[in-house]
């Protein structure tokens, strides 16, 4: 029997939530989404655990000329990581992989700037961290945020997802504390097919959901 599949992101985060449960009202959680699809699911799993919300921008780096296929990501912190694979297979120039990783770091401090709204970022060091995106495809923009999270110090980082590919969840494994996802379907076909509605998320609609949060911890 095929796995039910998620209404939006909302829904998904509500019932993403409910697998999470043991980290409720605990004072030593903090949720990060990943934005954009992670924050809308985040928000529902934050305001559920009673939880801190942050967000933790990482930037997908394309193959130039074939943007949609992920060479690998670059996360807060400055943090890269590299699919050896594709970039060796197609061999990517190093100083194309750098003209493209300058530019997503770029941009990446713009949306960290756009969404905090002045606001420092939240101090994870000692923390339980529940890292939160809308699913799981290669992994590889996840595997750049665990790293970079590792970088600040926090007690355990637990990757918790809607869906995954059941590859990428059991590869992960191997560099969260934790990985808890609602279904792992096979074949996965993609994140988007697990989804009534799939729309995009706005930068707007991050701010919105991450200024109303912060309201309800004041």
């Amino acid at each position: 029997m095929s796995p039910v599949r998620f209404r939006d992101r909302s829904d998904a985060g509500r019932r993403l939530a409910e697998k999470l449960a043991a980290y409720a009202d605990r004072p030593d959680i903090v949720v990060l989404g990943l934005p954009r699809g992670g924050v809308p699911v985040a928000f529902e799993v934050a305001r559920t655990l009673a939880a801190p919300l942050e967000v933790f921008v990482v930037r997908k780096l394309g193959v130039p000329g074939h943007e949609e296929l992920a060479m690998g990501a670059v996360a807060t912190g400055g943090v890269r990581v590299f699919n050896d694979e594709i970039v060796q297979g197609l061999g990517i120039p190093e100083d194309q992989i750098d003209a493209v990783a300058a530019r997503e770091l770029q941009e990446l401090a713009r949306r960290e700037r756009a969404y905090r709204n002045g606001r420092a970022p939240l101090d994870v060091t000692g923390k339980t961290v529940i890292l939160v995106d809308d699913g799981l495809a290669t992994g590889a923009t996840m595997r750049a945020a665990v790293r970079a999270l590792k970088q600040q110090g926090p007690e355990r980082i637990v990757v918790a997802v809607p869906t995954a590919s059941p590859n990428t969840s059991a590869g992960l494994k191997a560099e969260a504390d934790e990985v808890v996802c609602v279904i792992t379907p096979e074949p996965f076909v993609a994140v988007g097919y697990w989804y009534d509605d799939f729309s995009q998320t706005t930068d707007a609609e991050v701010g919105d959901l991450l200024a109303q949060q912060q309201r309800s911890e004041s």
